[in-house]
């Protein structure tokens, strides 16, 4: 299936958001969304994705 993530159009096998983020290899604390809709760390597994879904991960960054 083709998602969005990050702004850019990516071909997944994952089918939920918690596999998503093991294949695209995305550790440590990170905020994810999909289709704009915040999803905290235990919903992960149970979010299941669909075909043209847009998935944001964003991580907390140091410095100022």
């Amino acid at each position: 299936m083709q998602i969005s993530i990050n702004g850019k159009l990516q071909k997944v096998l994952a089918t939920n958001l918690a596999e998503l983020l093991i294949e695209y290899e995305y550790s440590g604390r990170v905020a994810t969304a999909v289709n704009e809709t915040f999803v905290p760390v235990d919903k992960r597994p149970s979010t299941i994705l669909s075909n043209g879904d847009r998935v944001e991960v964003l991580a907390p960054m140091q410095g100022g």
